[in-house]
Order: structure tokens, then C-alpha cells, then sequence
């Protein structure tokens, strides 16, 4: 059978194939991509076994990621959380894998990533070639439950009491996309990855998301009286609303700010009719995170990247690189950081 390449920002099939599977996220959607293309310049691609003029049935969506730095290669989805293969008949998805594999002999490509959210892409894959690269844990709330059975089911201590804290203290929110809220979130975030000795995601990221994003798009802002204190942005497709970014003044983290802007962001998801919070991947080596995660989530599921060809020890030279790059930045003053971010971006997706 052969395979298809399509353009699916402009294939009017593959946005409604989208809207019809049930294991679509935002990630899969022409906004995230063209999100990645405005800003990175990457260029997405599906891989399908339909034929053009008929239903898109299938498709393996990528960004071409052309580096310099890092090489050529094709990602599955570059700054994206997971993007399971759309797949329903497992025989288009090996013949789908095997012609992935061929293109990256042929092209001579780094290597292809998937990032799938579930496990049936290792089953298929790993006969062809495909090894694990990385493994993550993703933590999603189930919000099929009352809101107060919801709120019940969050750590006591841990969530629960601080998001009373707050409330108790008097934390005011805003929630919009106005360039006011967006300016106030990004001075937070630079100051959260600089805690992190990590350079910040470029400015025009964020704006390019709220242009193509919209009201699916959400930025909300805690004050202590008219000081901003944290932030967080979520992102809604369908049923489910994706925590995305979190940030905050660590001097002021006694107040509960983020749990009660999670817990705000979860309530209205439920008001308005989600049943899922996705609270996204955390790394198995970043045990703060995981633990403040799995107060909210305490059971999460494995999250496990595919690459082609694979590549021994991935994990442990990834993290030798991390602390380099780590103890590169801890030493840079914050301007140089979000140049820094600027223009490295784009060479790490």
C-alpha cells in the first residue's frame, strides 16, 4: 500500500479528522501546528495511507526540524506534551512505522520521534527498529466526578489546605489573553526559569499561541493586593483542558497561589464542560514536580518516547547534557538567558 504525505495546515481533512477522533489532543490541531511553524519555522507533515480526493482515514503527523545544530529529523510533536498516532486498524499503523523507518534511511535523518500517549505504539514499533528514548509520567484528572467529589479526591494537606490558604488570604485572579495579562505572565515565567538556571521560551511563542488559539486559551493571574504573584496558561480542545505553563514569585509561594489558579482553571473546565484536566509530562528525575503532580493525580500513567534508529543510554547522556547546560546558564545574567532563548529554541524541539 502506499503512503501519503499531505501539508495539514492546509488539507481541509486533516482538522476534521481531528474533530472526529477520539484520541486527538490539542497538539494534533492546525492552531498548535501552525504555533510551531510561525514561530520555529518547522513544517508540519502528515503521513497517511489515504489517497488524496478521499477520507483521511489515518495519519502520523510530524514537524520537520531542520538544524544545524542538532540535525535533521522529524518529531512527533516538537514542545508537545504527547501526540498519539491517529490510527484505528493496527495494520495501517505498521505500514505507516515501516515507512517512517525507510524515509529516515533514505533521507539520512537523525532519527524520527513519536511521543505517544498510549501504549499500543510500542507494540508495533518496536519490531521495526523503533527504542524507547524517554520516559516521562503524565498525570490527567478525571473530571467525570461532582466538582466536589473532585476537590475531595486532591491531597489534604498538599492541595486542598492551600488553596484554602489562599482564599483566606485574600488572592485576587484575572483570566484573559490581553497583551497586559500576557506581559505580566511572561515577567514570571523568565523569573521561574531563571530559579531553574534554564533559558525562557521566546515572547513570540506565547503571542503566536494566542492569536491562533484564541478563546481556547487562557491565562490566569493571581495578585497579592496588585502585586502578580503566579500565573498559569491552559489550552482547551474538545472535552479536555491542558495545563501548559505554570510559573510564580517564589517569595511569595507560602500563599497557595498556583494550586488555587489550578484549582479556578479545573473548575471552570467543569462548569463548561470538560471532563479531563491534562496536567502534562513530567520527567521521572524531577521528583518536585512529580510529588506536587501526584497530589492531584496520584496514580499517573507511563508516557514513553519512540525514536528511530534507537539510540543506547539515551536517558543518561540526556541528563549529563542538562546539568551542562544548566551550569552554563545558572552563570548568565537574565537578559542573556532570554536571548539565549531566542535562539536556541527552535535547535532543541
Amino acid at each position: 500500500m502506499r503512503i501519503y504525505q499531505i501539508d495539514p495546515t492546509t488539507d481541509e481533512r486533516w482538522p476534521k479528522l481531528v474533530e472526529r477522533h477520539p484520541n486527538a489532543s490539542v497538539f494534533h490541531t492546525v492552531n498548535w501546528l501552525k504555533t510551531l511553524q510561525r514561530t520555529y519555522r518547522y513544517v508540519p507533515v502528515v503521513f497517511t495511507t489515504s489517497p488524496a480526493n478521499s477520507e483521511l482515514k489515518n495519519g502520523l503527523v510530524f514537524c520537520r526540524v531542520e538544524s544545524w545544530l542538532t540535525g535533521y529529523r522529524l518529531v512527533s510533536l516538537p514542545f508537545s506534551d504527547h501526540c498519539e498516532p491517529l490510527c484505528e486498524v493496527g495494520e495501517d499503523l505498521s505500514l505507516l512505522v515501516d515507512d517512517l523507518r525507510a524515509s529516515a534511511e533514505r533521507q539520512n535523518l537523525k532519527y524520527v520521534e513519536v511521543r505517544p500517549a498510549s501504549g499500543n505504539f510500542g507494540q508495533t514499533s518496536e519490531s521495526a527498529g523503533f527504542r524507547p528514548a524517554a520516559n516521562f509520567y503524565l498525570h490527567v484528572l478525571d473530571l467525570s466526578h461532582s466538582l466536589d467529589e473532585v476537590f475531595k479526591g486532591l491531597d489534604r494537606d498538599s492541595v486542598q489546605r492551600r488553596i484554602q490558604r489562599a482564599e483566606r488570604v485574600g488572592l485576587s485572579e484575572k483570566c484573559g489573553r490581553s497583551e497586559d495579562l500576557l506581559k505580566e505572565f511572561y515577567g514570571l515565567f523568565v523569573l521561574t526559569r531563571g530559579r531553574h538556571h534554564l533559558p525562557p521560551t521566546p515572547y513570540r511563542w506565547f503571542r503566536n499561541l494566542i492569536q491562533f488559539h484564541g478563546q481556547a486559551l487562557e491565562i490566569r493571574l493571581a495578585y497579592r493586593d496588585d502585586t502578580p504573584i503566579a500565573a498559569i496558561l491552559t489550552l482547551r480542545h474538545k472535552d479536555a483542558v491542558y495545563y501548559k505553563y505554570g510559573c510564580s514569585d517564589a517569595q511569595f509561594n507560602r500563599f497557595g497561589a498556583i494550586p488555587w489558579l489550578l484549582w479556578s482553571a479545573i473548575s471552570g473546565a467543569k462548569r463548561d464542560g470538560a471532563n479531563r484536566f491534562d496536567l502534562g509530562r513530567t520527567e521521572e528525575e524531577n521528583t518536585g514536580l512529580l510529588t506536587f503532580k501526584n497530589h492531584w493525580v496520584p496514580e499517573p500513567q507511563r508516557l514513553i518516547y519512540w525514536r528511530f534508529p534507537g539510540i543506547a543510554s539515551l536517558g543518561s547522556a540526556n541528563n549529563w547534557k542538562l546539568k551542562m547546560a544548566k551550569h552554563l546558564f545558572s552563570s548568565m545574567p537574565g537578559s542573556l538567558r532570554t536571548i539565549a532563548g531566542n535562539i536556541i529554541y527552535r535547535h532543541i524541539g
